[in-house]
């Protein structure tokens, strides 16, 4: 599915500010629409974040999960003034934006693809155009992305590591996580995220191995995209295993 503001799905109303839970609200939407008591999830980065406090809120609905390239948590702020301030932050780009009004700009099928890449260097131009098959409109002057530039401004729900392992703990379900060897969740990078990453990774390995299988792969943060072949197998693999583990 497209999160609201994104791909083929509308944009919120203007003067509605984009919230993350409001991207878990769409998937139990969608759900409730389908009839779907309990399903799968699988998410890619900020989609993965959305699976993984989807299935915090609604354990019952999840039968398994899924993430790429995500942890299923955003990272807090160290203190209170850094979340002060982010938050602030959110604000003001979104009144910058809705301020300046600005029609989306057309381009060229090059134009449009070589925009996107220069935006993403994991992506390959191949799944660069892939995308752009949802992620952009055809018009009479050239190519419109379909993005609202306002979900840039979205405010995230964050949590500790600590918070992190007590929500992994609730989980009724079994969790699948692949990261890239050169994606954005690499360890043994000096800067704060990396420093979340080994800590909550070595949470997963310690504390929480019954639930969650965490594998590297080679590629990079669009992996699942760019080489489907890496990542396919071992998504078939876990979703048709059966589950050894004693019900409570």
């Amino acid at each position: 599915m497209d999160f609201s503001g994104h791909g083929l799905s509308s944009h919120r109303p203007a003067g509605c500010p984009y919230h993350f839970l409001d991207y878990v609200s769409d998937v139990r939407r969608v759900a409730a629409a389908l009839q779907w008591r309990r399903f799968t999830l699988m998410g890619h980065s900020m989609g993965g974040a959305v699976a993984g406090m989807f299935c915090f809120l609604y354990p019952e609905m999840v039968d398994k999960l899924i993430l790429l390239e995500n942890l299923g948590f955003l990272l807090a702020p160290e203190d209170t003034e850094a979340w002060l301030e982010s938050k602030r932050l959110v604000i003001d780009r979104l009144l910058s934006l809705e301020a300046k009004q600005q029609t989306p700009r057309a381009r060229s099928p090059e134009a449009a693809l070589q925009r996107l890449l220069e935006a993403n260097r994991h992506l390959t131009a191949e799944g660069g155009a892939i995308l752009l098959q949802r992620g952009a409109t055809e018009t009479p002057a050239g190519l419109v992305y379909n993005r609202d530039m306002r979900v840039r401004t979205q405010s995230q729900e964050s949590f500790t590591v600590e918070q992190c392992v007590k929500l992994l703990q609730k989980i009724q379900d079994r969790v699948l996580i692949i990261v890239a060897q050169d994606g954005l969740l690499v360890p043994y990078k000096l800067d704060t995220r990396n420093h979340f990453v080994k800590d909550l990774r070595e949470a997963f390995e310690s504390t929480l191995k019954e639930h969650i299988q965490l594998i590297e792969v080679p590629g990079s943060h669009f992996v699942h995209l760019n080489k489907p072949e890496v990542v396919s197998g071992i998504i078939s693999n876990f979703l048709t295993a059966q589950d050894t583990r004693a019900r409570l």
